[in-house]
């Protein structure tokens, strides 16, 4: 991806107020994160690399629905949602993903027991990013 298509991606990030955009292009995929700082590039890796890590992730998980910075508790200082070895029901809220400035709940789809967090705290995820291993109940 050439740097000027980059720059264009940053702008309308900025531009819209996002905290994290994933772009792929050409067999590449750039993902971009901004917080406080001024916008920064993350990571660059080919579409290949990405099945690769992807891949790694065995068993059942719960992936992302959306892009947006993954949280594990409703507040900073509060308790996470789930842990390892804990069971949820159907419904029960998981985690929030935050996209566009809006807080979005994400619920067990199914009975299951929690075996690995795969995220860490507000880390920005893409779309389909496995974000728990589970077992099912």
């Amino acid at each position: 991806m050439k740097e000027d298509s980059i720059r264009k991606y940053a702008t309308l990030m900025k531009e819209l107020e996002l905290t994290g955009l994933e772009v792929n292009e050409d067999g590449c995929t750039v993902r971009l994160e901004r917080g406080t700082a001024p916008a920064r590039a993350v990571s660059v890796y080919s579409t290949s690399e990405a099945a690769n890590e992807e891949e790694h992730v065995a068993g059942d998980v719960i992936s992302s629905p959306m892009v947006g910075v993954f949280y594990t508790s409703p507040a900073e200082n509060a308790d996470p949602y789930v842990t390892p070895g804990k069971h949820v029901r159907k419904g029960e809220t998981v985690c929030i993903i935050e996209a566009m400035k809006l807080l979005n709940e994400i619920t067990a789809e199914e009975d299951c027991e929690i075996l690995e967090v795969l995220q860490k705290n507000g880390s920005v995820i893409g779309y389909g990013t496995p974000l728990f291993r589970i077992r099912r109940a």
